[in-house]
């Protein structure tokens, strides 16, 4: 399972994940909705689970995924400040670059 991490989400998520309400847990992506070949994502703080694995990512944030989710390997997680401000979660090794 691999998971990238672009230095702006870097930024934003390290200031989520110091406050002290979010001490031990861990950035979690998820499919908020599947089809076709694609997938939307979402993300969470969370805990890992049994069926987890977790990622160490360059940006020295671990990303929790999970293991029967083919779609979620690979996944990109960027922070946009244009058009509007917000992440944006793709996963180009498996052809979902944004663009729906």
């Amino acid at each position: 399972m691999n998971c990238k991490i672009t230095r702006n989400a870097a930024k934003v998520l390290k200031l989520e994940l110091d406050k002290p309400e979010n001490e031990g847990k861990k950035l979690r992506v998820v499919i908020t909705h599947a089809h076709g070949d694609h997938a939307h994502y979402g993300l969470d703080l969370d805990t890992p689970k049994e069926n987890d694995t977790v990622v160490s990512t360059d940006k020295e944030i671990d990303v929790i995924l999970e293991n029967d989710q083919p779609l979620l390997d690979g996944v990109k997680i960027d922070y946009l400040y244009l058009p509007q401000e917000g992440f944006v979660i793709t996963n180009p090794s498996k052809g979902n670059h944004g663009d729906h």
